[in-house]
């Protein structure tokens, strides 16, 4: 991580990561990161190649790569690897089912892991829902923040688990709470034990109140990394305490709430 006077490397995040569709993937030369990764959110939104070769010759460059996907199957279709810069890292998920075709969802995940990983052995495995391949590959695990992990960090590192783990979270830096949940109300609403803790027809943002207002507050705090510096630091350090090696923040409120 870069020394900086922002206040988002103050809090001892290691890494950023950006979503394609809501922002120009250029702006990470903009922030005091060394390390940047790429979500996936379909081929037809896959930067183009020349993008990433200018990314990744100033940065750390990682793509989340979906092994189901068209373009990105290691047994089948892998001609989108090509867009891909040699000297760029891979992050290897499952991939999420919105942006897959049914026929792309019934593929097995475990044989395009191993097959991806013999190519690009220095991968990161993205655990969400393929926990048990993805440590079975002994590669850097990338976990995506919930209310349990720190206790599956401390239960890894216990069990002997000596490679990286890195943690990605939406990040918030602030203490309003209206703000808060207009930026990530609606995504810790759809992890399961909030859904269903939610009353039914609730809002998800802002406008949220009583019950719904109080399961989103909690869920906030147990699924993204909200609230001041302060304690979005004490946080990453709860984390890092625990065995994270690295914490990855998606900025939920745009590129422009990591620059300040």
């Amino acid at each position: 991580m870069l020394t900086s006077s922002h206040a988002v490397t103050r809090t001892g995040l290691d890494a950023v990561a950006l979503k394609p569709t809501e922002c120009d993937v250029r702006r990470a030369l903009e922030l005091p990161f060394d390390t940047v990764t790429i979500d996936y959110e379909g081929c037809e939104q896959l930067p183009d190649r020349e993008t990433l070769a200018e990314l990744a010759a100033k940065k750390n460059l990682r793509m989340t790569i979906p092994v189901r996907a068209d373009g990105f199957d290691p047994l089948g279709d892998d001609s989108l690897f090509g867009q891909i810069p040699e000297s760029a890292g891979q992050v290897l998920v499952a991939g999420h089912p919105a942006y897959l075709s049914e026929n792309e969802k019934s593929r097995a995940i475990a044989p395009r892991i191993g097959k991806a990983l013999d190519s690009a052995p220095d991968a990161w495995v993205g655990t969400e829902g393929v926990k048990r391949i993805a440590t079975a590959t002994g590669a850097t695990q990338f976990e995506l923040l919930s209310r349990s992990t720190d206790r599956e960090l401390r239960a890894l590192r216990a069990a002997g688990f000596e490679e990286q783990i890195a943690v990605y979270a939406p990040t918030v830096l602030t203490d309003d709470e209206n703000v808060i949940l207009d930026a990530v109300g609606e995504y810790v609403a759809r992890r399961k034990p909030v859904a269903r803790a939610l009353p039914e027809d609730g809002k998800t943002d802002a406008r949220a109140d009583g019950r719904a207002r109080e399961v989103l507050s909690k869920a906030s705090r147990d699924f993204a990394l909200v609230g001041t510096e302060e304690e979005v630091g004490e946080r990453i350090t709860e984390l890092k305490d625990a065995g994270a090696d690295l914490v990855v923040g998606y900025p939920a409120r745009g590129v422009e709430s990591f620059l300040g």
